[in-house]
């Protein structure tokens, strides 16, 4: 039951956000007017709530299905609310509660979720950019977004003939395909209980703990350069990058060939994913906005 409490309360807070990114979008007089029926917030807040947790929640079906096959034992996924936020969730995440069976099956299990997710992020992607526009103002007014590789290549492809000084205005489902492609590449980071920590370990063993410290100092650095990664960076530390990575029940077993391929797309695709600064903020305006909530 509580899978789907947490699910049910993450469709009400991505609906309630997406309201205001659809509004703010495709009818910002009506915002501005602040007469909005919920019937209107609702129409207007589903192209990103279904969008947002299409990703998600495939991602998480990837980890859980592929742990199925391997018979190791978890929760449904498990989804965060968060409307007081950008995206209204904070993602969602699977409780494995027996030991994995060998490397072979950590790296599968770790590395379906980023893949599956991935799947339904260009999709998502194309019809998003594709649903953005150019701003004809100079300042919009709304907030700057890190755009991954991925995501600028898909902007050239639909929209060939964008100055680079133009201000693009991003859709709502540009928007949630953005945050699925930040997602995919925090996920593929090879620190702790992350993704990519469990496809680090089982490619490179005792040395994971190493390659898990230097992610989580550079993370660091990114997070003195903009308040962007700062959440991220105390999220990597409170799972597990104090502790070396658990082996496997049967460690010795040889890893297959494949799983190296496995494991260089994976690092293909945090690159077409990563953007060094996701939210494009100083640390003087993160502090000035929070002298203001005071």
């Amino acid at each position: 039951m509580l899978p789907l409490f947490f699910f049910l309360l993450t469709i009400a807070s991505t609906l309630y956000v997406g309201g205001y990114h659809g509004l703010g979008f495709w009818a910002p007089e009506r915002l501005a007017e602040d007469s909005v029926s919920l019937r209107d917030w609702l129409f207007y807040g589903f192209p990103f709530s279904f969008t947002i947790l299409a990703i998600i929640g495939t991602h998480e079906m990837g980890h859980y299905l592929t742990a199925k096959r391997y018979r190791v034992d978890t929760s449904l996924p498990i989804f965060l609310p968060f409307p007081i936020s950008l995206i209204g969730t904070l993602g969602a995440f699977i409780l494995i509660k027996s030991p994995f069976p060998n490397r072979r099956s950590l790296i599968d299990i770790g590395l379906a979720g980023p893949f599956a997710g991935f799947v339904v992020c260009l999709p998502a992607l194309l019809i998003g950019v594709a649903t953005s526009r150019p701003s004809i103002e100079t300042d919009s007014g709304g907030i700057g977004l890190g755009l991954p590789l991925l995501f600028q290549g898909a902007v050239k492809l639909l929209w060939p003939d964008l100055p680079d000084e133009q201000n693009f205005l991003v859709s709502p489902i540009g928007l949630a395909a953005w945050f699925g492609l930040l997602l995919t590449a925090i996920n593929l980071l090879p620190i702790g209980q992350l993704d990519g920590g469990h496809a680090s370990y089982a490619l490179f063993r005792e040395k994971a703990h190493r390659l898990s410290a230097i992610f989580f100092f550079a993370l660091l650095l990114l997070a003195i350069l903009t308040p962007s990664w700062l959440f991220f960076a105390l999220l990597a530390y409170a799972i597990g990058i104090r502790r070396p990575h658990p082996k496997t029940l049967f460690d010795d077993e040889p890893l297959p060939r494949s799983r190296f391929v496995m494991g260089f797309l994976a690092l293909v695709m945090f690159a077409l994913c990563f953007t060094p600064q996701p939210i494009q903020i100083s640390w003087s305006e993160f502090l000035g906005a929070f002298r203001d909530l005071l």
